[in-house]
């Protein structure tokens, strides 16, 4: 065997042997080095927004000024104050609102976008501010004059907010308006001057119907004091002088004569055939007639005076 020639093929294979670890060390380390560098690396991120929507953080509603009364009682023949207490922010600052607004409607029948109506919605175009909070927080009050034929129900108030760039936030809460039975009478009714054992003429008393529902009436009669059996107690130079008993008067639905009237009692009821309707129309309230007769017993004498109680119920 050639002794020089397998020298010189060990001396190649260690040379390889060489080259080959030193390339894996140097491509070991590399490969160190760059997923070092790639498994974990930090950078800062930053941005600058020039515009925050503003929010509406809370819409408490209730009645006048009253935050307690979270349900509302109209008030009959006239309106009432509904508040939808607003609270807002805005990250640019409060002042960067530059409107709000805010629609009340009746959840059932109607919807935020609809037309006013005074059974049915009412809007606020231009709600005030009641308060700064600090740096970013506002609180804005909306009010609604509620008219006393506002449907009955639960109703929705809206509160909407509008920045600088036209952006908006909203959000809504519920309030109840309670069912309201109210009504107004004539002021009076005189039967004028009548002799004893005579009959009045009928008189006409009207009735309004001032709440939110269709009503029937109940009536009732008393001299000086409820349940006295007096339609009236007499005074003749301020002296008593007898009385008139509450069935010598009567009253129905109808102009009719006096023996197709309803004897008035002490106790409260119905006048036949009377249903009021609600009003539903601007300047229109509903009014329907009731009539009226007395008559004049042996008894008394001078100015006589009782007094009958209208009720409403409801139909």
């Amino acid at each position: 065997m050639n002794t020089k020639r397998l020298y010189n093929i060990g001396i190649s294979a260690i040379f390889v042997l060489s080259v080959l670890f030193i390339s894996f060390s140097t491509i070991t380390h590399a490969a160190n080095i760059i997923g070092t560098n790639y498994r974990n690396v930090t950078v800062h991120t930053q941005v600058n927004i020039t515009n925050s929507k503003p929010e509406v953080l809370a819409v408490a509603v209730y009645q006048d000024t009253n935050a307690s009364l979270k349900n509302i009682t109209l008030s009959g023949g006239s309106t009432r104050i509904v508040t939808c207490n607003a609270s807002l922010r805005d990250w640019n600052g409060y002042a960067d609102i530059v409107l709000v607004n805010a629609t009340l409607w009746d959840a059932l029948n109607s919807n935020s976008g609809a037309a006013d109506n005074n059974n049915t919605h009412y809007t606020n175009t231009n709600c005030t501010n009641s308060g700064n909070g600090v740096n970013y927080t506002v609180n804005y009050l909306c009010n609604f004059s509620v008219l006393y034929y506002a449907n009955n129900g639960t109703w929705t108030c809206n509160v909407t907010a509008m920045d600088t760039y036209n952006k908006t936030g909203a959000n809504t809460n519920n309030t109840v308006i309670y069912p309201l039975y109210a009504l107004n009478v004539t002021d009076g009714i005189d039967y004028g001057n009548v002799a004893v054992e005579d009959y009045s003429t009928t008189v006409t008393a009207n009735v309004t119907n001032f709440g939110n529902l269709p009503i029937n009436i109940s009536v009732e009669g008393y001299g000086a004091a409820r349940g006295d059996g007096l339609a009236m107690t007499c005074l003749a130079f301020g002296s008593p002088s007898g009385n008139i008993t509450v069935d010598n008067e009567r009253f129905s639905a109808q102009n009719v004569a006096w023996g197709s009237k309803t004897a008035l009692t002490s106790s409260a009821q119905n006048i036949t055939g009377l249903t009021i309707s609600k009003q539903t129309v601007p300047s229109t309230p509903m009014v329907n007639s009731t009539y009226w007769q007395l008559y004049i017993p042996p008894n008394p004498g001078g100015n006589c005076t009782g007094y009958v109680i209208f009720q409403a119920e409801s139909s």
